[in-house]
């Protein structure tokens, strides 16, 4: 029997205080996940655990095979009417903005060693609505980008059947709407085909990225020697022909082009030893990758000039052909373009289904994401799904569009990085780094300005796009992440 008299239990009672009442919005939305806690599930999935197979020398190959390729046999064609000649300056602002966030990266990925790269960072230094965001904006920056790149992949696809047999893929078919086609089906079977590599196995899956990544970085020093013999002192004058805002524009688009080192930090619970090795991964990777960018742009534009550029996204085959005056160095050329752009394909898309991975062992995605297959160590179907959205978007969207997407969710993760660095060293002082970023604040602070200039120089569309996606992004979280994210079961 009900007695009237006696007070009604506090769980019951809305208006009056409740001392087991859970955390307010603004807490849950505040919350963080322990250092401790991140590094501890490192590898840990539903139904099995990654595999720690890869050296020092495979992560350096992994963030080389994401960086290098369509940013220089692809959109170097986009960039260079963007800043006429001082396109090699674009790539060296870009790189140095890069380099700001690698160092950030590089003492991030070495202190907390998890394959959730910035998205992971963000969690333990600014809470888990700043986790999301980023979280999000990687989703944006890798699964596009990997759409952008099997765009770029079809094109060098058409010059090696054309120098070969004599005959190129119909436009209608190997072009999105817009473009003049209805879908483009070389871009949709080089992300399936990454796909099915990647289902094999992390191990497995590196080895062949090396032998990709040895061929393309041969196949750019072979255009930069024949190259060399077609440059014209007069095709770099004007330097600057549409000054400073040309040359930022530009760097802006090729930002783009810099993205790669972050999937070594995404391949944290698969390294051997990653405390030591990620830092130098990402350090090394970078070193390469931006000596290279910038030889093969400066002898570019050397041998072609810039305004030439315009609506070339196979520049690289072209010059080789023009300065030969035959077909076969741009087909041997056009070769190496095709497994060059296919290394960019599959490692970027390793790094998007680690990051998946990441947010769904965390509750912020469904659980199908962090399934992991006891047979090959690997999420088999977070591949599956990942691979089959950027393979639509590869064959329905022009590459300007992707690549600017892209470059925008890129720098917003990379600002992020910077902030998490120096939160983490006031934070937590006397945590064990493998790698501390030099001249501390400075260097993290100019990274993260550096990304705001870069963010300001992209077009306004960029913007409309990115605000969108975020929105999408904000209501999903609050829809579905806020209610079940493994800090706020555990609070429950």
């Amino acid at each position: 029997m009900l007695d009237h008299g006696a007070a009604p239990p506090a769980t019951e009672s809305p208006s009056s205080p409740n001392p087991t009442r859970g955390p307010g919005l603004g807490a849950r939305l505040m919350r963080r996940k322990p250092v401790e806690r991140l590094v501890a599930e490192g590898g840990q999935g539903e139904g099995g655990a990654l595999r720690r197979s890869l050296t020092m020398w495979q992560l350096t190959m992994i963030s080389i095979g994401a960086t290098l390729g369509t940013g220089i046999f692809v959109v170097l064609g986009e960039a260079t009417p963007l800043a006429g000649p001082a396109v090699a300056v674009s790539f060296v602002v870009a790189g140095l903005t890069a380099l700001f966030s690698a160092l950030s990266y590089a003492e991030l990925a070495g202190s907390i060693p998890v394959s959730g790269s910035s998205y992971s960072y963000s969690y333990a230094t600014m809470g888990e609505l700043v986790a999301w965001i980023c979280g999000w904006c990687l989703v944006l920056e890798y699964g596009v980008s990997v759409a952008a790149v099997a765009v770029g992949w079809g094109e060098y696809v058409n010059e090696l059947l054309d120098g070969t047999i004599g005959v190129t893929i119909p436009d209608a078919v190997a072009a999105p709407l817009g473009e003049g086609g209805f879908i483009n089906l070389p871009a949709l079977i080089v992300v399936l085909l990454a796909m099915v590599f990647l289902m094999g196995g992390a191990k497995e899956s590196a080895r062949i990225n090396t032998i990709m990544v040895v061929i393309k970085i041969a196949t750019l020093l072979l255009f930069c020697g024949i190259g060399f013999l077609g440059i014209k002192a007069g095709n770099y004058t004007p330097l600057a022909p549409l000054g400073v805002t040309g040359i930022s524009a530009a760097a802006a688009t090729l930002f783009f082009s810099y993205i790669g080192f972050d999937a070594a930090s995404t391949a944290g619970e698969e390294a051997k030893n990653p405390k030591r090795d990620l830092p130098r991964a990402i350090m090394l990777s970078l070193l390469i990758v931006t000596v290279l960018y910038c030889l093969v742009a400066l002898i570019a534009v050397g041998a072609m000039p810039w305004q030439d550029f315009e609506g070339t996204e196979a520049a690289l085959a072209q010059i080789m052909k023009d300065v030969t005056g035959h077909s076969f160095w741009s087909v041997v050329l056009a070769a190496g373009a095709v497994v060059a752009i296919a290394s960019v394909v599959f490692a970027v898309l390793y790094g998007q289904t680690r990051i998946l991975f990441a947010m769904s062992r965390d509750g912020l995605m469904p659980k199908a994401f962090a399934k992991v297959d006891e047979r090959t160590g690997t999420p088999r179907a977070n591949t599956f799904i990942v691979s089959a959205f950027c393979a639509v978007l590869a064959a329905t969207i022009p590459l300007g569009e992707l690549a600017n997407a892209t470059s925008i969710g890129t720098l917003f993760a990379f600002a992020l990085v910077n902030v998490a660095v120096v939160i983490l060293r006031y934070t937590r002082p006397t945590m064990n780094r493998t790698f501390r970023v030099m001249l501390f604040p400075l260097t993290p602070l100019l990274g993260f300005g550096f990304c705001l200039w870069m963010m300001i120089s992209l077009p306004g569309a960029t913007w409309v796009v990115f605000g969108a996606w975020m929105a999408a992004g904000l209501v999903f979280y609050f829809l579905y992440g806020l209610r079940r994210s493994r800090l706020a079961t555990a609070e429950k």
